[in-house]
This record gives structure tokens, sequence and C-alpha cells, in this order.
């Protein structure tokens, strides 16, 4: 695993927080507070729920940082409790959630169909958000977050062979589906 200078920041500022430096994890607040609210807003849309969420999650961390046993794992263990917190939110908001998701599949694309590649990643966007949560999460974490496949695994729960085998189908569904647009 290539460890970078994040990394072994992260993995020190864990193992001072975890003796009750506060310092320590408010540093390590500073370091990773926006990839996990770049995360859960990806996941939400909604900034104000997001925000919400974003402060559970870091309670959350904060209460369960000592039960933490390899400081390497902070970002997928601290990704991971972000996501259930997503989910846990979305299971609340589940009946407003399929109206949007109606609503979404029914607006239509107006106007002339523009050349170029704008146009290209406006639809490969569009058909990302028709995704479900896990696909839309599963593309944040290893595409926008940069998160090896492993560490995508653990924060998601799933195996290293299911992460592979999901993005490709990912990849392969999006590929279809603009080919037939472009014809």
């Amino acid at each position: 695993m290539k460890r970078d200078a994040k990394q072994v920041l992260t993995e020190l500022l864990v193992l001072k927080a975890q003796g009750g430096d506060e310092a320590a994890f408010t540093d390590l607040y500073e370091t990773w507070s926006k990839d996990l609210f770049r995360l859960i807003r990806f996941i939400i849309k909604e900034s104000h729920a997001a925000e919400e969420i974003a402060q559970e999650a870091w309670i959350s961390i904060a209460r369960g940082l000592k039960r933490l046993d390899d400081p390497s794992v902070f970002c997928s263990w601290a990704f991971r409790i972000a996501r259930r917190r997503c989910i846990d939110w979305l299971r609340k908001q589940q009946s407003d959630r399929k109206k949007k998701l109606a609503l979404e599949s029914n607006v239509e694309v107006q106007g002339d169909e523009a050349q170029g590649e704008s146009m290209v990643v406006s639809e490969l966007l569009e058909e990302i958000q028709k995704m479900d949560t896990g696909s839309r999460m599963l593309i944040h974490l290893f595409y926008e977050t940069g998160l090896s496949v492993s560490e995508v695994a653990e924060a998601m729960e799933l195996r290293a062979g299911t992460v592979k085998s999901r993005l490709f189908a990912i990849r392969e569904k999006l590929k279809a589906k603009l080919e037939r647009k472009i014809r």
C-alpha cells in the first residue's frame, strides 16, 4: 500500500487523539472533514441535511475513535460511518426520495443536442445521477475521492472483487448508454 503524507499524518493524529489530545482530534477533523462532507453531499444532495449528517458522523467518529485498533484504516472507517449515517437518513426520507427519483426520471433534456465533450460529460453525469445510491457512492469514493479498491471495499463493507466487478459493470452500463445516445 502506498502511504502518502496525508495517510502518515492521519495515523499520527489518530494515535494522539486516542491518547486524549484534543488538538490532534481537531487537526484530524480539519484534515478529513471536507472529504467526508463531499461524500455525504454527493449522496444526500441537500446541503442542510448533509451538514447535519456530517456532524452526526463526526460525533460517532469521536465516540468510537478509541476503539479503532488500526490507525491506518481511519479513512475507510470514517467513510463507512458517514455512509451509514447517510443510509439512516435516506431510510427516514424514503417516501420523499421515491418522489424525487420519479421526478428526476421524467425530466427530459431540452434543446438541440450539442456536440463535443461538454455534452458527453453532462450526459454521463445525468446517467450517474439516475443510478442507485450504492453505485453513486462507489463511483464517488473511487473516482472523486481517489480511494483504492481495497479502501472502497472497506468503506462500503464489500469484498475487493465485488468492488472491481461493480465498477466494471457500471463502466460498461455507462458506455452502452452513451453509445446509444451518440447514434
